[in-house]
């Protein structure tokens, strides 16, 4: 269990290293918001690719609670080793979001004032959590997983880029990016409604592929 533990908060750290680091990189490439956006979509969804193929076979690669949750629902883990899953993603992400800060040469950690609040940003979060979490379920329970790495990459760089909320489909990631005043932070204000939408997703896609693919037996090694 160390190892799988590990392997989920060094690969949800690096995630947010690499998610900071590429928006405040953005934001050197000039004032057009668009090709900021667009690079950073880019440079998030192939740098997740990676970190999952790196690190699947020891944890399933999860990086993300509302993941782990949906796996917890499928039978897939137990509830103990969700809880332990979640803390350590959530602390990777933290120390994740402080390194970038730290080799972009700003504060360690700074409260963000970004208020990302409204109807429509939260039904983003849910729509796009949804379809994360399903894709994966669904790649796992049809003898898949090796797609999984290029699915989740493709999805998440498009909802980065297409989504009113920019992405963030993750409780993990969300509390994590409270800690930088830069071009991916999100106010404290904000976060209990994307982490509520995220979670209910993640619920929502388990039952969903119970449905749709009603036949499995549990891995263990989910991912």
């Amino acid at each position: 269990m160390r190892g799988r533990l590990l392997a989920e908060g060094l690969g949800t750290g690096l995630l947010l290293y690499v998610v900071v680091g590429s928006g405040i990189a953005a934001q050197s490439l000039g004032q057009d918001p668009g090709t900021q956006l667009f690079t950073h979509a880019v440079v998030v969804g192939l740098g997740l690719a990676a970190l999952i193929a790196m690190f699947q076979a020891t944890s399933g690669s999860h990086f993300n609670p509302a993941v782990s949750l949906a796996f917890w629902r499928s039978g897939d883990i137990t509830s103990g080793e969700a809880l332990r899953y979640v803390a350590a993603q959530i602390a990777g992400a933290v120390l994740g979001v402080i390194a970038a800060n730290l080799t972009f040469g700003v504060s360690a950690m700074t409260v963000s004032e970004t208020v990302r609040s409204g109807a429509g940003l939260v039904t983003a979060e849910a729509i796009g959590t949804f379809v994360l979490v399903l894709s994966i379920l669904l790649l796992v329970r049809t003898s898949r997983a090796g797609l999984v790495p290029a699915v989740v990459g493709a999805w998440v760089a498009a909802i980065v880029f297409a989504t009113s909320s920019t992405g963030f489909a993750n409780p993990a990631v969300t509390v994590a990016r409270v800690f930088t005043d830069t071009f991916t932070g999100i106010a404290p204000a904000s976060v209990i409604a994307f982490v509520a939408a995220q979670l209910l997703a993640g619920l929502l896609a388990a039952l969903v592929t119970r449905s749709l693919v009603p036949s499995h037996t549990p891995t263990r090694s989910p991912a």
